[in-house]
């Protein structure tokens, strides 16, 4: 693989990242409109947000099966202008069925595509010899800030779902599908990944072990848990309980999604200065602090404090999580990749529902108190981000942990 075939590849799949975050912030950040647009109550609302992360893990588990057979570039290649027309038939249809059949092809595709998106990060990382996945994920926050904005202007000018996504599927469907051109798996001149093994393969050190990954499984289920909370309750907990408005409500995964961009832009360079283990255990300890700001704030502007610490807290923490999985297992990374993004949906299954259980059954605020404590649990597993020597065998020499990312 040439160098120039790496840059256009990581440059395409930054796009893809980029153009998946602003499909994700039309779907959460418009959640009220939602509901009102299909008389959903708000008792049935948890269950269509429980349904979402139930068929993305179904569709991380096939993708793990079809990339046996295909390379992920394939699936990513049409896994993503189907969650754009799923987000479409979200704002089109009328029907109680409608949002459910758009949402249900919007989780399945989903599953499919974050799968795929990180197992070409993970490859491109191991070409690049150097940290370069929280680079995409801040490229997924760019587009998140670009869809929230989106999303506050469609409020603001009291503009129909259908009328907010439109305009945007039109424009990224296309640029999605060209853009996909330029993938690539960050192979070597043999077609082999840079280990020297062909993809999914295992090697010494490489057969995947759910034992080995379960504490990886636990850290990234723990910072979905916070990131469902902000994204699927931020707008909620400003409007009814800090006071705000219905355009105000809209700005808070905004302010999320910046302070993940920003973070997530020198998040690689901390990590090639500091290594994974210190800045996981930084990202946890602020992350924790949010929570606790947002629980306590008077206000909507002291909220905004709050989920502005926790957007720079949890911003490294997943992009992270997939890096160490693809080091714990180089000749299996696919697989690991796709059963830990799995733990992705649990996490948002979780948090979803619980948060509101809980908010419903006591309060909000208090409500808050459990990611936090979730999240600060990572402390406890942070190692599991660290180099393992044993981990490269076969004669390959140990990475220095400014390499590694």
């Amino acid at each position: 693989m040439t160098d120039a075939g790496l840059r256009h590849g990581r440059a395409s799949l930054g796009l893809s990242f980029g153009v998946q975050g602003v499909a994700f912030a039309l779907l959460v950040t418009r959640i009220p409109a939602i509901q009102d647009q299909y008389g959903i109550s708000d008792g049935l609302l948890p269950v269509f947000l429980a349904a979402v992360p139930i068929l993305a893990g179904v569709g991380s588990v096939a993708t793990e099966k079809v990339v046996a057979r295909v390379r992920p570039s394939v699936v990513l290649r049409w896994a993503q202008p189907l969650v754009l027309l799923a987000l479409l038939g979200v704002g089109a249809g009328r029907e109680m069925w409608h949002v459910a059949v758009a949402l249900g092809v919007f989780g399945l595709a989903v599953g499919a595509l974050d799968a795929s998106m990180n197992m070409l990060g993970v490859s491109l990382q191991r070409a690049y010899a150097r940290s370069i996945m929280t680079g995409f994920h801040a490229a997924y926050s760019l587009g998140g800030i670009a869809g929230a904005s989106l999303a506050w202007a469609g409020a603001r000018w009291e503009l129909s779902l259908l009328a907010s996504y439109l305009p945007v599927v039109a424009v990224l469907l296309p640029v999605a599908l060209i853009g996909s051109r330029w993938y690539t798996e960050g192979k070597g001149a043999e077609g082999k990944r840079p280990d020297g093994t062909e993809a999914g393969a295992g090697r010494a050190g490489g057969a995947l072990s759910f034992k080995l990954l379960l504490p990886l499984c636990l850290i990234m289920t723990f910072a979905y848990i916070g990131d469902s909370t902000v994204s699927n309750w931020s707008a909620k907990y400003l409007q009814d309980v800090l006071g705000s408005s219905e355009q105000l409500a809209t700005v808070p995964y905004n302010v999320y999604m910046v302070t993940t961009l920003l973070g997530r832009a020198v998040g690689d360079l901390g990590v090639r200065r500091f290594g994974a283990v210190a800045v996981v255990r930084g990202g946890s300890l602020l992350a924790a602090g949010g929570f606790a700001v947002v629980a306590v704030a008077p206000g909507a502007w002291v909220g905004m404090l709050g989920f502005t610490m926790l957007g720079f807290g949890l911003c490294v923490i997943v992009p992270q999580t997939f890096a160490a999985a693809g080091r714990m297992f180089p000749g299996n990374s696919d697989a690991a990749v796709a059963r830990l993004n799995i733990f992705n949906y649990v996490g948002f299954l979780v948090g979803s529902p619980l948060v509101g259980a809980l908010g419903d059954a006591w309060s909000y605020r208090g409500a808050m108190l459990v990611p936090m404590v979730l999240v600060l649990a990572t402390l406890v597993y942070a190692r599991a981000f660290g180099p393992e020597p044993a981990r490269y065998g076969g004669g390959h020499e140990r990475p220095r942990t400014a390499d590694v990312g």
